[in-house]
């Protein structure tokens, strides 16, 4: 029987392609069986018993680079986590006895995957970002096989045995919905402009305050624009509708608008025109799998600011407008979106564009990069 252990967390990020390379494993080895090493205080530790998998607790933090008492405290704390790191990952290992370990990133997975490979176990990483993280181009020097998103993380792996662009997997929900069966059930009419906008499952504030001042335009404008809105279910956004009536933004009662804090994205991605969202790895995948034009505003508070790099590689191909935070301005970014609703021929360009860039056999790519470590 195959056994795979996977390390990988700290956010859903890293979490999600770990759980989707597990079923694609078990798709092609069906008596596979698995466990998942993750921080028992991340969002790992709920996703992965959710999804019916094992989970082994590794406590592990990250260090900070900028030196202040916080961080100074924080730092003492991470050492002490990182010396009885070593000794939980053998533990883990020698128990479930693994014949592949496979790191999706975060801090969690530098450890395990380390000590694998150690061991002589068969190991693989992948990285979901254009830019790569310190812990994966730390391990790429280590591990058999490096699979990643796009073509642009290779140079980050100078030293790897193998590399292989695989892209990221995609819920099969964004490939099952036409445009037309979208806009019927959402009730939108074929001919009208429609933009979705999101900043990911809990929101942005950033996102949530410039697309208030985007519906206010539209209105002010006497623009019959189609616009779906997820401000997300962080606390902190859940008066974000009543927020916004109180600047004069008629939402209850507007029919071409849905303001929530949770929308259905396969169906509002297919439904859509125009894309405004963050420059998550997922994020730009769905965007790609559906053939979106995309306006985009890389998060600034992530790691070697990541985001941005992602949202380049749109950019660069045509496929996309990146936008920093830093640069935002109200006539800067409604003009942005102007100039896209206002040329169809632009949406039409840059959405065949998004599409090219989509590696559609990514499961098999997976499962191809795979399978020469699983029969060795």
């Amino acid at each position: 029987m195959l056994k795979v252990l996977l390390a990988g967390g700290g956010t859903a990020g890293h979490v999600n392609p770990a759980l989707a390379i597990a079923e694609i494993i078990k798709e092609n080895y069906p008596d596979a069986e698995f466990c998942f090493a993750g921080n028992p205080e991340k969002i790992e530790a709920t996703l992965v018993p959710k999804a019916g998998y094992r989970f082994e607790p590794v406590k592990v933090e990250g260090f900070q680079r900028r030196v202040n008492w916080t961080n100074v405290k924080r730092n003492f704390h991470a050492l002490g986590c990182l010396m009885k790191t070593g000794g939980r990952c053998r533990d883990i290992i020698n128990d479930f006895k693994p014949d592949l370990v496979i790191g999706t990133g975060g801090y969690v997975s530098g450890p395990v995957v380390r000590k694998a490979a150690k061991m002589g176990i068969k190991t693989a990483i992948h990285e979901q970002n254009a830019f790569a993280g310190v812990t994966n181009k730390l391990l790429s020097k280590e591990v058999d096989e490096v699979m990643m998103t796009v073509e642009a993380a290779k140079k980050y792996f100078p030293e790897a045995k193998h590399t292989t662009v695989t892209g990221l997997p995609v819920r099969g929900a964004f490939a099952k919905m036409s445009k037309e069966e979208a806009r019927k059930q959402l009730g939108i009419p074929m001919d009208a402009v429609c933009v979705l906008s999101t900043g990911g499952s809990l929101g942005a504030r950033v996102l949530n305050n410039y697309v208030a001042k985007l519906l206010k335009w539209y209105q002010d404008e006497g623009r019959e624009v189609y616009h779906i809105h997820s401000y997300g279910t962080y606390k902190g956004y859940k008066d974000y509708i009543a927020e916004c009536e109180a600047q004069g933004i008629k939402i209850k009662d507007n029919p071409r608008l849905t303001v929530s804090d949770y929308i259905n994205m396969p169906a509002a991605m297919a439904a859509c025109d125009l894309v405004i969202t963050r420059c998550g790895a997922a994020s730009l995948a769905e965007i790609e799998a559906v053939g979106r034009c995309s306006v985009l505003i890389p998060s600034p508070m992530v790691a070697e600011n990541h985001q941005y790099h992602n949202g380049m590689v749109l950019q660069n191909a045509g496929a996309g407008k990146v936008i920093e935070e830093k640069d935002l301005t109200d006539e800067l970014f409604i003009n942005t979106v102007k100039d896209l609703i206002d040329h169809p021929e632009k949406i039409k360009e840059c959405s065949e564009k998004a599409a090219s860039l989509h590696i559609s056999d990514t499961r098999e790519r997976i499962i191809g990069a795979l399978r020469p470590l699983i029969e060795k």
